[in-house]
């Protein structure tokens, strides 16, 4: 009985330093070997401090900057430590009212505009966290973003060309666009201190 107990006690200090320690520190090591900014959290910096991170996306309701996906996550928008969607069904009358008043905040900000409001401007993805919005929801907000920022719509719509990702592996997806990736070059374009919203 005592050399099994010893035994059983020597493999699980064995297994417990093994799969505790040894494998997540390789796994770790060859982690930032291999894709060092993936490995820290897809940090993305501007003028030398972190900003964000690429894979997690941030309010903006700013006119002159273009504005993400919503955000249905607890306590403040784009919690990450709550991510989570809205869980509501396309017959809710909940999500019916909060599409409406997201569709109202966009023609507020540009009457003119009577374009259809591309559905990922209204409706949260199942994260809440998306940090990334479709090229037709990137060019419905175009003339807004030109005109409050002085800048011409090609100027913009190159900058938004310049920041469209393909589909990964050039077959799985959807083009995207990272909104705060895109933000960030406009800041460089024309700095907010320019703009007058």
């Amino acid at each position: 009985m005592r050399a099994l107990l010893r035994s059983s006690v020597l493999l699980l200090a064995v297994l417990s330093v093994l799969t505790g320690l040894i494998y997540p520190l390789m796994i770790t090591g060859a982690a930032r070997l291999l894709f060092p900014r993936q490995a820290r959290g897809s940090v993305i910096e501007s003028g030398g401090r972190a900003v964000g991170s690429a894979l997690v996306g941030q309010p903006f309701d700013d006119p002159r900057y273009f504005w993400g996906r919503p955000s249905p996550t607890p306590s403040f928008s784009y919690n990450a430590a709550a991510s989570a969607g809205s869980n509501l069904d396309l017959n809710n009358p909940a999500l019916t009212a909060a599409v409406r008043v997201r569709v109202e905040a966009l023609r507020a900000a540009e009457p003119d505009n009577v374009a259809p409001v591309p559905v990922d401007l209204v409706t949260a993805s199942g994260s809440g966290l998306d940090p990334h919005i479709s090229p037709a929801a990137a060019a419905f907000q175009v003339r807004r973003v030109a005109r409050v920022r002085g800048l011409t719509q090609d100027a913009v719509r190159r900058i938004v060309a310049d920041h469209t990702e393909g589909r990964a592996l050039g077959l799985l997806g959807e083009p995207r666009v990272n909104v705060l990736e895109l933000n960030l070059a406009l800041d460089a374009a024309a700095p907010p201190s320019r703009v007058t919203p």
